[in-house]
């Protein structure tokens, strides 16, 4: 069972081939970051247009990758949501296209999905587990029970964690993504760091599983107000870097903890942390101590395959598939589809 995977919900255009034995067989990108890196983020018309003029190539190369002839695959799958409706239109289109010319199967993929499930392709962790989802546009607490089947816990009543670093890395002057950046130069703060820039951690003690993230990027603007005009001084950069990661491990964990008994009750024995802002080892590090308190093993996809990727796609595409689940070809593209409708679909 082969399976390629498109990806371009986002800026990032990506095609990967995955089989059923769990073998990266093909795994190839094109960052837009240069195309963006003007705007301090993503426009998603630009997105589209790069979608648009890298996409054919890449899938030439990742068949060439993978050694394989298109007529070798066994089915097409695509993200057709959540994300940017242009780009989302561009990755499906393209793979419908190509499932009927070769009368192959069309798999729908949902964004998210994706994201949760890859920890079973790198990780094999089984069903169920608790999942958080963390990524520029997304902040989720979740329970994995199946394919298609997630309990939601708690999420963002605001901002993603990943906006949060990002437009926090932007008011400092540094250049998008900021996440990566942010985490890189907190390595060299000072002991006193968090002291000296003491930010605030919504929501932090109060039940329920929800975050919030507003108010830590309304403090990090007025903190960076009150320091003197012009450049910001390495050393001062990496300190407030260190405060606002340190706020963000603090979130997380709280979070994490008011979520745990429920996924123990569940039957989990894993946390899976998925999502891009998953790739910031210093957040992966403050979440295993919290989840080993409850028992619970820490699983992360490698790094490479945190961000967004078509090995993702495709693998959710081999879970998909084998379920039977397979898409129509008039299946319409979603810039918002909430992992908990994928029972409703399947149900229906």
């Amino acid at each position: 069972m082969i399976v390629l995977g498109i990806e371009t919900s986002c800026d990032e255009t990506a095609v990967g081939i995955v089989d059923g034995d769990r073998n990266i067989l093909a795994n190839v990108l094109y960052s837009q970051i240069k195309e963006h890196l003007a705007h301090g983020g993503v426009v998603p018309e630009i997105a589209a247009r790069a979608h648009v003029q890298v996409l054919d190539p890449l899938i030439r190369a990742a068949l060439e990758q993978a050694e394989l002839e298109l007529c070798e695959v066994d089915a097409i799958a695509a993200t057709c949501g959540p994300g940017l409706i242009g780009g989302v239109m561009v990755g499906m289109m393209t793979a419908k296209a190509m499932a009927a010319a070769t009368k192959k199967p069309f798999l729908a993929i949902n964004h998210l999905e994706a994201h949760v499930l890859t920890a079973r392709l790198t990780n094999n962790v089984p069903f169920p587990y608790l999942t958080l989802l963390v990524s520029g546009g997304h902040t989720q607490l979740l329970i994995a029970h199946d394919v298609n089947d997630y309990t939601l816990l708690g999420e963002s009543i605001d901002d993603a964690v990943g906006e949060a670093f990002d437009k926090s890395a932007k008011l400092m002057g540094l250049p998008y993504p900021g996440g990566p950046i942010i985490e890189r130069l907190a390595k060299d703060c000072t002991a006193d760091a968090t002291t000296r820039y003491p930010l605030p951690r919504p929501l932090l003690g109060q039940k329920g599983c929800d975050f919030s993230f507003s108010g830590l990027k309304t403090a990090m603007r007025q903190t960076i107000e009150k320091l003197p005009p012009g450049p910001l001084a390495t050393q001062t950069m990496s300190d407030v870097c260190a405060a606002l990661q340190s706020a963000i491990a603090d979130i997380l964990c709280d979070r994490v903890n008011h979520a745990l008994p429920a996924a123990v009750a569940a039957g989990c024995k894993h946390f899976v942390l998925a999502g891009g802002v998953a790739a910031n080892q210093f957040l992966r590090d403050q979440l295993k101590g919290t989840v080993a308190l409850h028992g619970l093993a820490l699983e992360a996809p490698p790094i490479k395959l945190c961000t967004d990727n078509g090995v993702m796609v495709a693998w959710a595409g081999i879970e998909h598939l084998r379920r039977g689940d397979i898409a129509q070809l008039n299946v319409a593209a979603r810039p918002r589809w909430p992992l908990m409708e994928l029972k409703e679909r399947t149900t229906a």
